[in-house]
């Protein structure tokens, strides 16, 4: 069996580790498995593509040529969209935070409130807004790219990350935030293993089935009252906090899902949300 795994040239140096790890697992159960940067082409024999960008038309562009994707394009597409994010959750009967796509400051009907960049991640285009003049500020600074609101909700700085294998729960980690209202661990918050409930795990389980997804992770903000609120999907999701929290090689069970899924018929086709 052989396989690519895909990453953006900037992307490289902070991944290393974790490409590396794919390489020795991928060889322990006999994938040859190669590292596939930017405008690389990959030989037409390939098995597979795990692809770890966040660039849905290059996904577009590998299924059109016949490369079979972990993730497909529309889990790529939907996980770096906000607003589809908070769409398919709708369907789903998942509770998540508000959504809606702005224009300018001028319609936001209330304050605080959050604005982020419809496809940011990593907490880096994200900003609380207490006023119009903050929200001016956002639009300025992200002149010419889609912007959404949600309304803040108090939660203490506090979310959790559920990283789903197919519709297996591969683990979960709840981040604090220090200083600030975003949890994101890369941004300096603490983390803890978390252990979901049987409501939450049902939850998470019916989104991974909704998007047939293979490997993504799924935010939720935590609530004082114990309740949580979907937040974002993210694909490709970074698995550092859960190295630190938990005892296993993420690689590993990502390469032995792979070679498993690839031995069985294919499913059905993929939830739209247009």
């Amino acid at each position: 069996m052989k396989g690519y795994v895909y990453y953006a040239k900037e992307e490289l140096v902070r991944n290393r580790g974790f490409i590396d790890d794919l390489m020795v697992e991928s060889e322990k159960i006999g994938i040859d498995l190669h590292l596939l940067v930017e405008d690389e082409l990959p030989d037409a024999d390939a098995d597979f593509i795990l692809f770890r960008d966040r660039n849905p038309e290059k996904a577009v562009s590998f299924e059109q040529n016949g490369f079979h994707l972990v993730n497909r394009a529309q889990v790529n597409d939907i996980a770096n969209d906000k607003l589809k994010t908070f769409e398919l959750a709708i369907l789903l009967g998942v509770p998540a935070v508000p959504t809606k796509k702005v224009r300018s400051e001028n319609d936001i009907n209330t304050f605080p409130c959050v604005l982020k960049t419809i496809d940011g991640h990593g907490g880096t285009e994200v900003m609380l807004c207490n006023n119009e003049a903050d929200a001016g500020t956002f639009f300025t600074q992200f002149r010419g790219r889609s912007i959404i609101v949600q309304p803040y909700i108090e939660s203490n700085a506090t979310d959790v990350r559920v990283f789903m294998l197919g519709q297996e729960v591969l683990g979960a980690v709840k981040r604090s935030g220090n200083d600030s209202f975003k949890s994101n661990y890369t941004l300096g918050g603490s983390i803890d293993k978390y252990t979901l409930s049987n409501w939450q795990e049902k939850e998470v389980t019916t989104i991974a089935r909704a998007l047939k997804s293979e490997y993504i992770g799924i935010d939720f903000l935590l609530l004082p009252d114990g309740s949580w609120l979907l937040n974002e999907i993210e694909d490709p999701v970074g698995a550092r906090s859960l190295y630190k929290t938990h005892d296993f090689s993420v690689a590993e069970r990502l390469i032995e899902h792979v070679k498993r899924k690839l031995t069985k018929p294919k499913s059905g086709q993929l939830l739209q949300i247009h």
